[in-house]
């Protein structure tokens, strides 16, 4: 009997801490033990009845000969059967609740998957007193307002899953980690948190001189650049560099030349999130495009390669923007965005107000700090390591005790 409550205390407690992802991995690999498990735990109602019907039964029934065996040593001492009650209580402690069940927490696959060939014809057996039990249990738990049908399947909110992600560096490189971090958040990310800030594009003033612009497509670092009269809110279209390039060397080539190559402007709301303006850009067969407020100003440039650069991360950027000094500090080029630190660091500085370093140091001082200047940013001390009457050029985040 000690040995069968072992066995009902031990496999009750591995069917139940089971990894119910590992279960439904197992039973995509068509392992037999994890099949009968899991067609088990779709009813736990069922498989709990089970279990303790029958480890009450052993329990009880090994009370009951202890009771019997110290009447046969020791006539009706009442005092002997006390002793046997207490002995057989720390003995079944022991052997047959806390030592199985730690084994089971430990090693649950074990013990799970055989019990499973065990309970599945025992089940359709003692099916009867099963139903007659549940039947009271579920009108009592119908009383405080549980429905057993509800909240089976165990799943994964986006927080527990970041969690898992982040303790699975023994199963993947840290790249890939913030690969698959980036991609959660895609959900709550706007083109507003990746843009290009409107001060920092590059484009092509048509109010310039000829040899001025000229000069600027040939030494141009980028594929494609936004052309505008005076200002950037009066944009005209995008220019393909690859295209124009061609026709510089003709002797009838002027801004007009420009102008016919160029490409409808697309314009993206600020608070479009970075997922939907994936779909777009895909649809549309763009690349690039203008982010405007609700006014219709230009607030900044948000392309492809920054959308997919939200997911890879540095992988596919060559800039390195955080650096990691021998001494546990980083210096940050302060034009990051929020967001990226924090994936880089895995920090958890706030990403609803200010989107860059620049401006959360700023909202935060409330004034352009100088270089020297030392704060504790939401819990995070940091050095000002340069900067200029504009902004915050680069910060320097001392290592924490």
């Amino acid at each position: 009997m000690l040995f069968l409550s072992a066995f009902f205390s031990g496999s009750e407690t591995s069917l139940m801490t089971l990894s119910r992802y590992r279960l439904r991995h197992l039973v995509k690999l068509k392992h037999s033990g994890a099949i009968k498990a899991y067609k088990l735990l779709e009813r736990p109602d069922r498989l709990l009845g089970l279990v303790l019907l029958c480890n009450n039964f052993v329990n009880n029934f090994a009370a009951s000969i202890a009771t019997v065996i110290a009447l046969k040593l020791f006539s009706n001492d009442e005092y002997v059967i006390a002793l046997a009650t207490g002995i057989l209580t720390v003995v079944m402690l022991i052997c047959s609740e806390v030592t199985p069940k730690t084994f089971a927490a430990i090693k649950p696959e074990l013990l799970a998957f055989p019990a499973a060939w065990i309970y599945t014809p025992l089940l359709k057996i003692l099916y009867p007193i099963v139903w007659f039990v549940n039947l009271f249990v579920n009108l009592l738990l119908k009383i405080v307002r549980v429905d057993i049908n509800k909240n089976n399947q165990t799943s994964l909110n986006k927080d527990e899953l970041r969690s898992i992600i982040a303790e699975a560096e023994s199963l993947m490189p840290v790249r890939y980690q913030k690969m698959l971090m980036g991609i959660l958040d895609l959900d709550s990310a706007t083109v507003e948190d990746i843009m290009t800030p409107r001060n920092e594009i590059v484009g092509i003033d048509l109010e310039s001189p000829l040899e001025d612009i000229i000069t600027q497509i040939k030494s141009s670092p980028h594929s494609r650049l936004a052309v505008y009269k005076k200002s950037i809110d009066r944009v005209i279209g995008f220019l393909h560099l690859r295209n124009v390039l061609i026709e510089l060397h003709r002797e009838n080539f002027d801004k007009q030349s420009i102008i016919s190559l160029l490409t409808k402007p697309s314009f993206i709301p600020e608070s479009t999130p970075v997922h939907d303006q994936m779909i777009k850009f895909k649809s549309e067969k763009i690349r690039i495009g203008l982010v405007v407020d609700e006014y219709g100003d230009v607030q900044g440039l948000v392309t492809l390669d920054d959308l997919l650069q939200e997911i890879l991360g540095e992988i596919i950027t060559e800039d390195v923007i955080v650096r990691q000094q021998s001494d546990g500090s980083y210096l940050v080029d302060a034009n990051i965005t929020v967001r990226e630190l924090n994936r880089v660091t895995q920090w958890s500085l706030p990403t609803e107000g200010p989107k860059t370093l620049n401006g959360l140091i700023i909202d935060f001082m409330e004034t352009i700090p100088e270089a020297g200047t030392g704060i504790k940013l939401h819990g995070h001390y940091l050095e000002i390591i340069k900067s200029d009457e504009h902004a915050v050029k680069l910060v320097k985040f001392l290592p924490r005790e």
